[in-house]
């Protein structure tokens, strides 16, 4: 099998919701499609699902099935005669219960078994070549609610070193998206103890993230909604308490389900996340739809930067990379490396490059505004703003492709649970 480019090449990829907490069989015929599987099982979107693969195919489903519990999901790649197949998917059908859900992959792009297929309520039929990054969508658009509204990008801000202005740049940011772009953004506050969000937007909110993280029992979309506060038409915070009365050690999967609030609480969902390194924090990072890596032209920085993109790297394979920004570039008498130097090291281009200007920018936070509201502030509101751009998925215009008959017809297709036959 050949597996088609990496669908973030070039382009911003689409948002695909994490898989929950499923149980999924995958039984393949050939050992590419078992390789791609992998690869698949691998994205950081799939790391709740427990996934066995394993060979064998629809006749290795029965035979599995004959011993065992059938899963949430189970995944058959058709292997030879689609009539022989469809004997033994009928067959299947027998040991699993009515809420068992089928994907099947294969070569035939044809009609008639596609048709075949969606009247024995197999969920999805997914036709090679196709790349593993599909095959996590395809699993994720099973238990995605048909027409369910928004679903938003989230978008990690974090600093390669304590102090380089991270912050900040979440903050512009946000707010740049908001009111020069006309999108819906939140910004969490993730800065517990020490976080500014609030006092750079000029709010002195009583609640905020602690109180959802706090509560997992009792949040939802509207105890979420209550938590925010509303900063500008398009603009809303989570703000951290800034309190020091009491500690923030929190699991690794602390912050899961506000994540997945969030995302259906706005287009642009922007993390403000600390210079720290726990399991709540890594994990946070690791599963964010975009990151935005803010680095100062040091060593320290450098040597930072390098190490965290050598471990999203593997993490995030299916992902674009981080997004740079470097900020505060040109500090008088500070020796910097160059620009060219720090990207070359690094291997990835700066996105954004913010001048050293401790004037506006401390203006700008001594007064509750943002640099684009602060006279003389226009040209670096324009840097924060085009950062924003790219952040917000503007996509590239690409020569229409062809659509085959079957994926014109899964255009139209509800989703189906996996029913008996008789």
């Amino acid at each position: 099998m050949v597996e088609s480019e990496a669908p973030h090449s070039g382009r911003m990829a689409d948002v695909i919701p994490p898989v929950p907490r499923v149980s999924i069989h995958v039984f393949c015929e050939s050992p590419s499609l078992s390789g791609m599987v992998e690869g698949a099982v691998a994205d950081r979107r799939m790391q709740n699902a427990k996934v066995k693969s394993r060979m064998g195919g629809v006749r290795g489903a029965l035979a599995a099935y004959r011993e065992e519990q059938a899963p949430d999901v189970i995944v058959l790649e058709v292997g030879g005669d689609s009539a022989t197949f469809l004997a033994d998917l009928d067959g299947l059908a027998e040991f699993c219960d009515d809420s068992t859900r089928v994907v099947v992959m294969g070569r035939i792009n044809d009609i008639t078994l596609y048709r075949a297929l969606m009247a024995r309520g197999v969920s999805e039929y997914l036709v090679e070549p196709f790349h593993a990054l599909e095959f996590v969508r395809a699993i994720s658009e099973l238990y995605t609610k048909p027409g369910g509204g928004v679903l938003g990008r989230i978008i990690g801000v974090y600093g390669a070193k304590g102090g380089v202005g991270a912050s900040t740049v979440a903050h512009h940011l946000s707010w740049s998206i908001a009111t020069k772009l006309d999108t819906s953004v939140v910004l969490v506050d993730l800065d517990l103890p020490f976080g500014t969000a609030g006092l750079d937007l000029n709010q002195d909110p009583l609640q905020g993230i602690a109180e959802a993280v706090f509560s997992p029992e009792r949040l939802d979309s509207n105890m979420l909604d209550r938590l925010m506060t509303k900063c500008a038409d398009r603009l809303s915070l989570l703000a951290a308490p800034a309190t020091l009365n009491r500690e923030y050690d929190f699991n690794e999967d602390a912050f899961d389900g506000v994540m997945g609030l969030l995302r259906g609480s706005a287009p642009i969902v922007v993390l403000d996340i600390p210079h720290v390194w726990t399991a709540w924090a890594r994990r946070l990072l690791l599963n964010v739809d975009e990151i935005v890596l803010v680095a100062e032209p040091d060593l320290a920085n450098l040597r930072n930067a390098k190490n965290f993109l050598d471990l999203a790297g593997p993490a995030r394979t299916n992902d674009a990379k981080a997004k740079l920004v470097m900020n505060r570039v040109g500090v008088p008498k500070r020796p910097e490396i160059p620009l060219k130097e720090f990207t070359t090291a690094i291997n990835v281009t700066a996105s954004a490059v913010i001048p050293f200007d401790p004037k506006l920018f401390g203006m700008a936070a001594n007064n509750g505004q943002m640099v684009a509201e602060i006279p003389g502030g226009a040209k670096l509101g324009e840097i924060i703003l085009n950062l924003g751009r790219t952040l917000t998925g503007r996509p590239e215009m690409q020569a229409a492709k062809k659509t085959s008959l079957i994926e014109s017809l899964k255009s139209t297709k509800l989703p189906f649970s996996f029913a008996k036959t008789t």
